[in-house]
């Protein structure tokens, strides 16, 4: 049986889940050995020259021209900030709690086409939007000392991630996926650079933490690619709730290899999380009848 575009995008968007949450956890795990920016580095680098290696045989063409598309630009600064406030959350907090907050980018997707991209969203999926932060804050549980470091740490990456994502769907198609991932990689990898010296400088890499770090480099290049040809091919409404699909790898990651079990409020925020952003799809798509026919 053919898959159809939206197939394709949801089997695409399934395994840039797998790629990003396995990373998260192979990163998570060196953090005490290592400073955000040295594991942005090595593993920039090291996914810089894999994705390089495959452009290469690939036939891509490496032309510096894509640098002056202010897109691919703002998507690659996204990511960086991105994966800065994401990895600095993950040595705070235990992995499936960060997962878990970072469930709400659907809704942050949809909150920031309706805000500036103009895109039409009912009073249904506002009250989805309403519910499903209501559950963010059910995760993060703030008390009366405000939220912690690390809950706005994760809520940075969703507002990163959100604004990575939507300028994604407007890169120019004939922009090559592998370029927009290369590009993404060395910039992670450079910005890394930079934050070395500021977090205590270079520390010792054992042959075990280099290792893990390069398992983790390909695990971000299959979600790199993964992930763009996903918001590339099919329609959002109908794989963006793929995205889901990462709760069940941070969970069991979270149990496997930190021995950290959920806690019951903690999932009771998360389902609350994934049922309003999966009524958002449902009306995405039944709006998108409705416009047809």
């Amino acid at each position: 049986m053919a898959l159809t575009r939206n197939m394709k995008g949801a089997l695409f968007m399934a395994c840039a889940m797998a790629g990003f949450t396995i990373n998260d956890a192979l990163a998570k795990s060196v953090t005490q050995m290592a400073s955000v920016g040295q594991i942005m580095f090595i593993r920039g680098a090291l996914a810089t020259l894999l994705i390089y290696i495959v452009a290469r045989r690939a036939g891509a063409g490496m032309s510096l021209h894509v640098l002056k598309d202010p897109l691919i630009l703002t998507r690659v600064m996204c990511e960086i900030l991105g994966s800065i406030t994401y990895l600095t959350a993950l040595s705070l907090i235990p992995l499936a709690n960060a997962a878990s907050i970072l469930q709400s980018l659907p809704l942050a997707v949809t909150l920031g086409a309706a805000v500036f991209l103009r895109e039409p969203v009912g009073w249904r999926r506002w009250m989805a939007i309403l519910v499903g932060f209501v559950g963010v804050m059910i995760i993060i549980r703030p008390g009366v000392e405000g939220f912690t470091l690390s809950a706005l740490y994760v809520l940075g990456s969703v507002f990163f991630a959100a604004t990575r994502d939507l300028v994604t769907t407007r890169i120019n198609i004939t922009t090559p996926t592998i370029i927009v991932t290369l590009l993404t990689a060395a910039g992670n990898s450079f910005a890394g650079l930079l934050l070395i010296p500021v977090q205590g400088g270079w520390q010792p890499v054992s042959l075990s933490m280099f290792a893990v770090l390069l398992l983790a480099a390909v695990m971000l290049f299959i979600g790199y690619q993964t992930v763009i040809l996903a918001m590339r091919t099919g329609e959002i409404s109908f794989i963006a709730p793929f995205r889901y699909s990462s709760m069940l790898w941070a969970i069991g990651l979270g149990i496997i290899v930190f021995q950290d079990w959920p806690e019951p409020i903690m999932l009771l925020g998360m389902a609350i999380v994934m049922l309003s952003g999966l009524y958002t799809f449902h009306r995405e798509r039944q709006r998108k009848v409705i416009v047809e026919a």
